[in-house]
Protein backbone atom coordinates (compact mmCIF):
# COMPACT_ATOMS: atom_id res chain seq x y z
CA UNK A 1 0.00 0.00 0.00
CA UNK A 2 0.91 3.65 0.43
CA UNK A 3 3.06 2.88 3.49
CA UNK A 4 5.16 0.47 1.45
CA UNK A 5 5.93 2.97 -1.29
CA UNK A 6 6.86 5.60 1.33
CA UNK A 7 9.17 3.11 3.00
CA UNK A 8 10.77 2.10 -0.31
CA UNK A 9 11.34 5.74 -1.27
CA UNK A 10 13.05 6.29 2.10
CA UNK A 11 15.43 3.38 1.46
CA UNK A 12 16.22 4.41 -2.11
CA UNK A 13 16.66 8.08 -1.11
CA UNK A 14 19.22 7.11 1.54
CA UNK A 15 21.02 4.62 -0.70
CA UNK A 16 20.09 1.65 1.47
CA UNK A 17 20.06 -1.63 -0.37
CA UNK A 18 19.17 -5.21 0.43
CA UNK A 19 22.11 -7.58 0.55
CA UNK A 20 21.95 -11.30 -0.06
CA UNK A 21 23.77 -13.64 2.31
CA UNK A 22 27.28 -14.59 1.25
CA UNK A 23 27.73 -18.34 0.78
CA UNK A 24 31.12 -20.04 0.72
CA UNK A 25 31.90 -23.72 0.28
CA UNK A 26 35.06 -25.60 1.12
CA UNK A 27 36.19 -29.18 1.29
CA UNK A 28 38.40 -30.21 4.18
CA UNK A 29 40.66 -33.15 3.39
CA UNK A 30 41.94 -35.81 5.79
CA UNK A 31 40.21 -34.18 8.74
CA UNK A 32 40.49 -35.84 12.13
CA UNK A 33 36.96 -35.89 13.62
CA UNK A 34 35.87 -36.89 17.13
CA UNK A 35 34.02 -40.17 17.52
CA UNK A 36 30.55 -39.43 18.91
CA UNK A 37 27.74 -41.56 20.32
CA UNK A 38 24.31 -39.91 20.36
CA UNK A 39 23.45 -41.38 23.75
CA UNK A 40 26.76 -40.47 25.42
CA UNK A 41 26.76 -36.74 26.20
CA UNK A 42 29.68 -37.09 28.64
CA UNK A 43 31.61 -39.39 26.31
CA UNK A 44 33.32 -42.62 27.34
CA UNK A 45 37.07 -43.15 27.56
CA UNK A 46 38.37 -44.90 24.43
CA UNK A 47 34.82 -45.04 22.98
CA UNK A 48 33.46 -41.55 22.34
CA UNK A 49 34.04 -37.84 22.90
CA UNK A 50 31.92 -35.54 25.06
CA UNK A 51 29.75 -32.63 23.94
CA UNK A 52 32.31 -30.17 25.33
CA UNK A 53 35.16 -31.78 23.42
CA UNK A 54 33.12 -31.66 20.21
CA UNK A 55 32.17 -28.01 20.74
CA UNK A 56 35.81 -27.00 21.26
CA UNK A 57 36.96 -29.04 18.25
CA UNK A 58 34.21 -27.59 16.06
CA UNK A 59 35.26 -24.06 17.03
CA UNK A 60 38.82 -24.86 15.98
CA UNK A 61 37.69 -26.31 12.63
CA UNK A 62 35.36 -23.39 11.85
CA UNK A 63 38.14 -20.91 12.68
CA UNK A 64 40.67 -22.87 10.60
CA UNK A 65 42.98 -23.53 13.54
CA UNK A 66 45.74 -26.00 12.77
CA UNK A 67 44.98 -29.29 14.52
CA UNK A 68 48.43 -30.86 14.17
CA UNK A 69 49.55 -30.26 17.80
CA UNK A 70 53.00 -28.99 16.76
CA UNK A 71 54.47 -26.34 19.03
CA UNK A 72 56.40 -24.41 16.38
CA UNK A 73 54.54 -21.15 16.91
CA UNK A 74 53.38 -21.75 20.50
CA UNK A 75 50.11 -20.03 19.66
CA UNK A 76 48.13 -23.23 19.66
CA UNK A 77 48.93 -26.84 20.27
CA UNK A 78 45.38 -28.06 19.93
CA UNK A 79 44.59 -31.46 18.47
CA UNK A 80 41.44 -33.44 17.85
CA UNK A 81 40.10 -35.14 21.00
CA UNK A 82 40.43 -38.91 21.44
CA UNK A 83 39.03 -41.17 20.17
CA UNK A 84 38.90 -39.81 16.65
CA UNK A 85 38.74 -40.96 13.09
CA UNK A 86 40.16 -39.44 9.92
CA UNK A 87 37.59 -38.41 7.35
CA UNK A 88 38.85 -38.30 3.78
CA UNK A 89 36.58 -35.36 2.85
CA UNK A 90 34.40 -33.09 4.97
CA UNK A 91 32.17 -30.43 3.45
CA UNK A 92 31.91 -26.98 5.05
CA UNK A 93 29.30 -24.45 3.96
CA UNK A 94 29.29 -20.98 5.55
CA UNK A 95 26.43 -18.54 5.10
CA UNK A 96 27.14 -15.00 6.30
CA UNK A 97 24.38 -12.43 6.66
CA UNK A 98 21.00 -11.98 8.24
CA UNK A 99 19.08 -15.25 8.09
CA UNK A 100 15.54 -15.51 9.37
CA UNK A 101 14.59 -18.37 11.70
CA UNK A 102 12.36 -20.01 9.06
CA UNK A 103 15.38 -20.41 6.76
CA UNK A 104 17.42 -21.96 9.59
CA UNK A 105 14.60 -24.46 10.17
CA UNK A 106 14.59 -25.26 6.44
CA UNK A 107 18.36 -25.85 6.54
CA UNK A 108 17.97 -28.12 9.54
CA UNK A 109 15.23 -30.13 7.81
CA UNK A 110 17.35 -30.48 4.67
CA UNK A 111 20.29 -31.69 6.75
CA UNK A 112 18.05 -34.32 8.37
CA UNK A 113 17.08 -35.51 4.87
CA UNK A 114 20.76 -36.18 4.21
CA UNK A 115 20.47 -39.40 6.20
CA UNK A 116 17.48 -40.59 4.12
CA UNK A 117 19.84 -42.44 1.80
CA UNK A 118 22.76 -44.57 2.99
CA UNK A 119 25.67 -42.25 3.75
CA UNK A 120 29.05 -42.74 5.33
CA UNK A 121 28.74 -39.88 7.82
CA UNK A 122 27.61 -40.75 11.35
CA UNK A 123 26.78 -37.16 12.29
CA UNK A 124 26.71 -33.60 10.96
CA UNK A 125 26.33 -30.15 12.49
CA UNK A 126 24.55 -26.86 11.93
CA UNK A 127 25.98 -23.90 13.84
CA UNK A 128 24.19 -20.55 14.03
CA UNK A 129 26.07 -17.48 15.29
CA UNK A 130 24.21 -14.33 16.22
CA UNK A 131 25.80 -10.95 15.61
CA UNK A 132 27.82 -9.76 18.62
CA UNK A 133 25.68 -6.65 18.99
CA UNK A 134 22.42 -8.48 18.42
CA UNK A 135 19.55 -7.35 20.63
CA UNK A 136 18.98 -10.98 21.66
CA UNK A 137 18.30 -11.48 25.34
CA UNK A 138 16.67 -14.13 27.44
CA UNK A 139 14.42 -13.67 30.45
CA UNK A 140 15.01 -10.33 32.21
CA UNK A 141 18.71 -9.92 31.37
CA UNK A 142 20.10 -7.42 28.90
CA UNK A 143 22.33 -8.94 26.20
CA UNK A 144 25.91 -8.33 27.36
CA UNK A 145 27.58 -7.65 24.01
CA UNK A 146 30.02 -5.22 25.66
CA UNK A 147 31.68 -8.25 27.29
CA UNK A 148 32.01 -10.46 24.18
CA UNK A 149 28.58 -10.81 22.61
CA UNK A 150 28.50 -14.58 22.42
CA UNK A 151 25.20 -15.97 21.25
CA UNK A 152 25.26 -19.14 19.24
CA UNK A 153 23.78 -22.57 19.07
CA UNK A 154 24.83 -25.79 17.42
CA UNK A 155 22.81 -28.81 16.38
CA UNK A 156 24.64 -32.13 16.11
CA UNK A 157 22.43 -34.49 14.13
CA UNK A 158 23.11 -38.22 14.16
CA UNK A 159 22.32 -40.86 11.56
CA UNK A 160 19.41 -42.17 13.70
CA UNK A 161 18.07 -38.54 13.80
CA UNK A 162 18.85 -38.12 17.50
CA UNK A 163 20.41 -34.71 18.06
CA UNK A 164 22.32 -32.61 20.54
CA UNK A 165 21.60 -28.91 20.97
CA UNK A 166 24.53 -26.92 22.31
CA UNK A 167 24.14 -23.26 23.24
CA UNK A 168 26.64 -20.59 24.21
CA UNK A 169 25.80 -17.16 25.57
CA UNK A 170 27.89 -14.36 27.07
CA UNK A 171 28.85 -14.15 30.71
CA UNK A 172 26.15 -11.57 31.50
CA UNK A 173 23.41 -13.41 29.59
CA UNK A 174 20.95 -15.94 30.92
CA UNK A 175 20.53 -19.22 29.09
CA UNK A 176 17.34 -19.62 27.09
CA UNK A 177 14.43 -21.40 28.80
Amino acid sequence: GAEGSTLMSYFSKNQIQALKPKITFSTLRDLECPVLQSNELQGKPDESCSTEELFEWLGAVLNQVSLNNKSSSFLSTYCCPQPNTTVEKAFLCTITGFIIPEKIIQLLEQLCCYFGEPKLAYWLTLTVHGFADSPVSWRESEHGFHKGGENLYNFVIFRNLDYWLQMAVGTNDDCPP
